[in-house]
């Protein structure tokens, strides 16, 4: 096959404007639900004086229980059975749920401990969690099996990373809004009212791609005349088939190389984030909250308005010269653009946080552009070894390896900040030793973590090429099975 027709889509596997745009939609909300989190957080250093420590504990602990429970989902998901399909109803009721529950995370109540402050956060965040992977793990596989045309794939991956970072641009605004002396009292008050705001836009704009989006895999259990057995057996046998799927998954080696990618790029960033933040503010703007969150905000939309062209950039080059390739090449440049923050920490020279900005956006960029189109790809190929089609399982364990990361990230954050000798209560009068530091984690950690994640994707295998002889023998087995199935519903 030529590489000229391996680039053409078949009109049966094209997506419409309006699909994509549907489930692009569900991107602003998984963005929005995932960074605000970690943008909104500092209001509980700063603003209610937990200590930093405890502040990566809140959000360590709730993502390793979100970890956890995100397998759970996606073989929930895979194995669900009705006329609304194997995903839509838990993405509808997922999007209500976990938008009123953010919005009541953030009611706290004025006049408290610090431990009563950590505890009714640790609670809310975890129930929020448990919401959030009800919607957003049906949402990803969702996403892998709207299309099967390897380059579709790549479109769809593109559109709804592209329209995801619309949360991004406004993500970094979230403390100067909330510090905001003109329209709050002070930064927890901004929290209170921001998060009923973002809970009510989740809930309604995160039920749309339940509403317009139709399932390619849809099964419905038909009376087999299986033996019925007890609830208990019933139980062992969905443990026995979870764990068996689970262990299926995770010995894909390509499947694993793209987790660890993902892994070391994205949470090498995670770590260091709220180091940026501390730096921006404390070193470059002298203490100086409003200048320091001004320029935070800038960062980010310079960041993401990057990014959304790093998007568009990805999708055409991988066409090009491949997944792969796109991928090491968009990581290497960011990876450039992490070093370039040791010189660009400037207190003479405020404007110059803002260089990097446009570098690092390309490997994020390219990230959740590229790994949710080559992890469709695994899906082809475990079909084919398996016969089953397992987009949940591969979802939510891909999303597991992400979401331990950022619970480790989280959890060492606060406790490098505080090996740095930080304190936040001295403002911009840090040491010049607690600063050194600080600039040493946020510019070696992700760059490091961007090396590894090269390494990672470099060997896998799943080309175009390859791709396109694993959908024709999918094609092939589906065309010998379909009279076979109609005989025995005709029965």
């Amino acid at each position: 096959m030529s590489a000229k027709n391996s680039q053409q889509t078949p009109q049966k596997d094209k997506l419409s404007n309006g699909q994509m745009f549907a489930y692009g939609l569900g991107g602003i909300v998984n963005n929005l639900l995932g960074g605000a989190i970690g943008f909104m957080s500092i209001v509980l250093n700063v603003g209610l004086g937990i200590n930093p420590a405890l502040v990566g504990t809140l959000q360590a602990i709730p993502r390793l229980t979100d970890a956890i429970t995100d397998p759970v989902m996606g073989y929930i998901s895979d194995k669900t059975r009705s006329r609304y399909g194997r995903r839509r109803p838990y993405i509808f009721i997922g999007a209500i749920a976990v938008g009123l529950m953010f919005a009541l995370m953030w009611q706290l109540p004025p006049g408290n401990s610090e431990m009563f402050y950590f505890w009714f956060f640790l609670i809310g965040s975890i129930i929020f969690y448990l919401f959030y992977t009800m919607f957003a793990t049906p949402w990803v596989a969702l996403g892998y099996e709207l299309t099967t045309d390897y380059h579709e794939r790549t479109r769809l991956m593109g559109v709804m990373n592209f329209m995801g970072q619309f949360a991004w641009i406004s993500l970094p605004w979230f403390y100067a809004i909330m510090e905001n002396d003109r329209l709050f009292s002070d930064s927890v008050e901004g929290a209170r009212t921001l998060a009923i705001v973002i809970g009510v836009f989740v809930a309604i704009v995160g039920a749309v791609p339940a509403i317009f989006l139709k399932e390619k895999f849809v099964a419905v259990d038909a009376d087999s005349g299986e033996k019925k057995i007890s609830m208990l057996e019933g139980i062992k046998k969905n443990v026995a088939e979870f764990l068996k799927g689970l262990v299926t998954t995770v010995k894909r080696p390509e499947f694993l190389k793209l987790c660890a990618g993902t892994f070391f790029l994205f949470n090498g960033i995670m770590l260091v984030g709220a180091f940026s933040s501390y730096i921006t503010i404390f070193y470059v703007s002298g203490g100086d909250n409003d200048m320091g969150a001004k320029y935070m905000g800038l960062f980010g939309t310079i960041n993401t308005i990057s990014t959304l062209m790093a998007i568009a950039a990805v999708t055409w080059i991988s066409s090009k010269i491949g997944k792969r390739k796109t991928f090491i090449l968009a990581t290497s440049i960011t990876m450039i653009g992490s070093l370039l923050k040791w010189f660009s920490y400037d207190p003479m020279a405020p404007w110059k946080v803002l260089l990097p900005a446009p570098m690092i956006a390309v490997g994020m960029g390219a990230l959740f552009t590229l790994m949710g189109s080559m992890i469709a790809d695994v899906c082809d190929l475990d079909e084919l070894e398996t016969g089953e089609r397992r987009e949940g399982m591969f979802g939510s364990i891909y999303w597991w390896m992400v979401k331990l990361g950022m619970a480790l990230a989280f959890g060492l954050s606060g406790y490098l900040l505080n090996a740095t000798g930080f304190e936040v209560e001295l403002g911009g009068a840090q040491s010049s030793s607690t600063f050194f530091w600080m600039r040493i984690v946020d510019v070696f950690i992700p760059a490091a973590a961007a090396l590894i994640a090269i390494i990672s994707v470099a060997s896998f295998k799943i080309t175009e090429e390859r791709a396109l002889e694993i959908r024709s023998e999918l094609e092939k087995r589906k065309a010998k099975t379909a009279p076979v199935s109609a005989a025995l519903s005709s029965e």
